[in-house]
């Protein structure tokens, strides 16, 4: 989901509330009960330094924030291998930022350099080097005790070369594929979706998994802004960058600011500037994948933006819908919603008005999920 072209949305509403101390209250009514299932989870990412769009890092933040909550159990981030002109090196600095952030030690590693030929071409003979992120995600959800969920959102080239290698481990291993790429319907001027362009038949190959995947086109037509089947929203950094603990706000800071060193660790223990605040406040983010993560950790939006459980009779702004889909290798899906559940479906906002604002406010909710440690308050 990069290199959007849609020009900024006006602002909404500013009122989103503060809530809630994580350690003790509620968070926009909701409590931090025990969830019943902990959600194994992967994530697959194109997270660079300095970034090739912002939204990869508040996806980071987002993840290990549903970790902190306890409603995933992260076992890993799959970062792609920067092959294109342009792209930084994969930014485990922000992994080493998050871990530091959240006590955990979430492992990294990088994908292959390989691109997909056609959607069966599984990488024979690519050396153990250029596989090992491949190697490690297979390795990781034959291990896993319970199905782990893998969401994919930069390129699908690693998910798919291991989906090609062990079709049967996915079947088994893989509670389902969370997709973020693509469009829902074809532009008018033909154009792929910026992840769909960089490999067509890896992402064709994810819609061969024999496990469910969950498809959120990142727009319903490309550079559209917000459509009926588009996961697309965004929000001003203003609303939230100002809220987070200071060590999170230093965590978005240094990697908008695009630093060049690797002090990575001293700038996180800094004192927030509020300059830097200001200025990138002004600025409009663009999002996609939310949606996709609260859903696979239990979860879905309300209306108002509040976070509740999937099971709620509270009304959400958005769902996902029994789908029949097939893709073609150059990346072009057709695609008919079904009566019945199947094993694919499809992102759908239910009311098209609410939408922006209430992912936003989902967002900062979620994000204050994230420890707050005491030097914060000093």
């Amino acid at each position: 989901m990069k290199n959007s072209n849609i020009k900024a949305i006006p602002a909404f509403c500013r009122t989103l509330l503060i809530v809630g101390f994580l350690c003790t209250g509620t968070l926009l009514g909701n409590t931090r009960e025990k969830p019943k299932h902990v959600t194994p989870m992967i994530q697959a990412t194109d997270l660079y330094h300095p970034h090739a769009d912002p939204d990869d890092h508040f996806d980071l933040a987002g993840i290990y924030a549903l970790n902190h909550w306890g409603l995933v159990d992260l076992k890993g981030i799959l970062i792609d291998y920067p092959g294109r002109a342009g792209l930084s090196d994969p930014d485990v600095m922000a992994v080493a930022q998050m871990n530091y952030i959240t006590g955990l030690a979430v492992p990294v590693t990088v994908g292959t350099s390989k691109t997909m030929k056609n959607r069966n071409d599984d990488a024979d003979g690519a050396d153990e080097l250029d596989m090992q992120g491949i190697n490690w995600l297979l390795n990781s959800l034959r291990n896993s005790p319970d199905p782990m969920v893998v969401n994919i959102v930069g390129t699908a080239t690693n998910v798919a070369i291991a989906l090609k290698k062990d079709p049967d481990l996915f079947r088994k291993k893989c509670r389902a594929i969370y997709l973020n790429a693509g469009s829902a319907f074809v532009g008018e001027d033909k154009r792929m979706e910026y992840n769909v362009e960089l490999n067509p038949s890896a992402y064709a190959a994810i819609f061969d998994a024999p496990c469910p995947v969950y498809w959120l086109p990142c727009f319903n037509k490309m550079n559209q802004g917000i459509g009926e089947y588009g996961s697309f929203y965004q929000f001003s950094q203003g609303d939230v960058l100002p809220y987070l603990p200071k060590k999170v706000q230093n965590f978005f800071l240094f990697m908008l600011e695009r630093k060049s060193g690797n002090n990575w660790f001293s700038w996180l223990n800094g004192q927030p500037e509020a300059e830097l605040l200001s200025t990138h406040g002004k600025v409009m983010r663009s999002m996609w994948c939310t949606a996709g993560f609260l859903h696979a950790a239990g979860r879905k939006v309300t209306l108002d933006g509040e976070i509740v459980d999937l099971n709620s009779e509270k009304k959400s702004v958005c769902s996902f819908l029994p789908v029949e889909v097939t893709c073609d290798d150059h990346g072009s899906t057709t695609w008919a919603l079904q009566q019945n559940s199947t094993n694919r479906f499809i992102f759908h906002i239910e009311d098209l008005s609410k939408y922006q604002t209430a992912m936003a406010i989902a967002l900062k909710s979620l994000l204050l999920h994230l420890p707050s440690q005491q030097s914060d308050n000093q």
